[in-house]
């Protein structure tokens, strides 16, 4: 990111200067290029806090909320009904291991939109299937498997992009729930199929027994001991050990799949209910389970408040190069010519930067999206606004997350994790591109 922010600064500088020397002004009302580009970096800098104490309010109700279904113990329900499936695509991996509790409580945090509770899982899981890797330093195919699904993990509960969308006045701002449901199983589908295919050209041969014995608590076997970053209850991981009858996980994931033709029909007709019914259903539940729903409640919106708070820096680094890079005319210059090319697949060049940095950048992309819904002349609600908030809801930091999870344990050669959750990004961006068409297209 750190080579993204200056590339986007130092374009932007030089096509302003550029045009300052090789365009005269002409007439007293036209303003120097240098001039525009001056004022957006004072104008972006100024909206991005704005923005961010708009975004306070609503950040901290969905945390809240979350904090409230988390106590109640929706996590585990979810990971339970998923065990039969997770035990079918990972077969190298023993049933009562404690890394199958951790990938599923993992990917459950990721439906419910949790990403600071998904990533400790997802490292803790990481570090379990090592145990399990006969060759160290290269990756398993479990672990291709898991990664490539943790980046288009299917999402029921974009949390962080119905806030934002509801910060920048959006009318319906859970809209993209629909949308973004559509596109992470597609994606997700896309991520497994494309997994399980690339393991047979990517193979790897053991070179050691391995020790499926270690206690839980041990350290990994490349030395990395655990992050303090990473805190979990490992009762919680032991708790998924024994997952529902088949048949109930089959009706729950039929009742998912069924959620996609209902999509496409109804979606503009039950998006104005989410909101409301989201914030009865998990208070309900949370008194349902016996949890203090006020308290736990007030605990997750204070955190909420505090994220809202930490973004604020993100948001002027980034929302500051974009107003420069759009300012100077740089943005024109390259998007035009490639958006002319996309606009013929419903991708319009505004929301083209958006599907670029994704996968790059996740604070680079929600900075993009700020910029793109808060925009007087496109708005959260046009289909330019819905579009880039479902990338948003349904696509990965893959690099990030690669990065992350590798680097935890040690993995040097990744083998086909890369290429399996590169295609689940593009097969989420043309599932994106295809449901906003339907149902906000002109």
């Amino acid at each position: 990111m750190n080579g993204i922010f200056f590339a986007i600064v130092l374009i932007a500088f030089v096509v302003a200067g550029y045009r300052q020397i090789a365009e005269p002004v002409v007439g007293p009302d036209q303003i120097e290029p240098m001039q525009v580009l001056a004022t957006a970096v004072v104008d972006s800098a100024a909206s991005s806090v704005t923005l961010a104490i708009g975004l306070i309010g609503v950040m901290t109700l969905f945390l809240g909320l979350m904090k409230v279904a988390e106590a109640g113990g929706l996590l585990v329900i979810i990971a339970r009904l998923v065990r039969p499936l997770m035990q079918r695509l990972f077969p190298e991996v023993p049933a009562d291991h404690p890394a199958m509790g951790a990938m599923i409580l993992n990917m459950s945090a990721n439906v419910l939109g949790l990403g600071n509770a998904a990533t400790p899982f997802g490292i803790r899981a990481m570090q379990e299937l090592d145990k399990l890797n006969p060759v160290k330093g290269t990756a398993t195919n479990a672990m291709a498997l898991f990664l490539a699904i943790n980046t288009s993990s299917v999402t029921l509960l974009p949390t962080g992009v119905i806030a934002l969308r509801a910060a920048a006045g959006s009318a319906d701002p859970a809209g993209i729930m629909p949308t973004t449901l559509f596109a992470t199983i597609c994606s997700t589908t896309v991520a497994i199929v494309m997994a399980k295919l690339c393991q047979r050209f990517w193979t790897t041969t053991p070179t050691a027994p391995v020790d499926t014995t270690a206690p839980p608590t041990a350290p990994n076997e490349s030395g990395a001991s655990e992050p303090p970053a990473t805190e979990i209850d490992d009762n919680a991981v032991v708790e998924t050990a024994q997952g529902y009858p088949v048949w109930v996980s089959v009706m729950a994931l039929a009742g998912i799949a069924a959620l996609v033709p209902l999509t496409l029909a109804y979606g503009k007709t039950i998006a104005p209910w989410i909101i409301p019914g989201l914030i009865v259903g998990l208070l309900g539940f949370g008194v349902a389970r016996r949890v203090a729903v006020y308290e736990v409640f007030v605990d997750g919106a204070r955190d909420g408040f505090q994220v809202a708070i930490r973004i604020i820096p993100y948001l002027v680094a980034i929302l500051v190069a974009v107003g420069m890079f759009r300012a100077s005319g740089a943005l024109a210059l390259l998007i035009t010519p490639i958006g002319s090319v996309t606009e013929l697949f419903g991708l319009p060049p505004e929301a083209l930067p958006m599907a670029l940095l994704r996968p790059l950048s996740g604070s680079g992309a929600y900075g993009i999206l700020a910029s793109i819904i808060n925009d007087p002349t496109i708005g959260p609600d046009s289909y330019t606004g819905y579009l880039v908030s479902t990338f948003q809801g349904s696509t990965e930091t893959t690099f990030y997350v690669l990065a992350v999870y590798f680097g935890a344990v040690g993995i040097r050669r990744i083998r086909h994790a890369l290429v399996a959750a590169l295609t689940a990004d593009v097969a989420g961006i043309a599932a994106a591109v295809f449901i906003c068409s339907m149902l906000f297209g002109d």
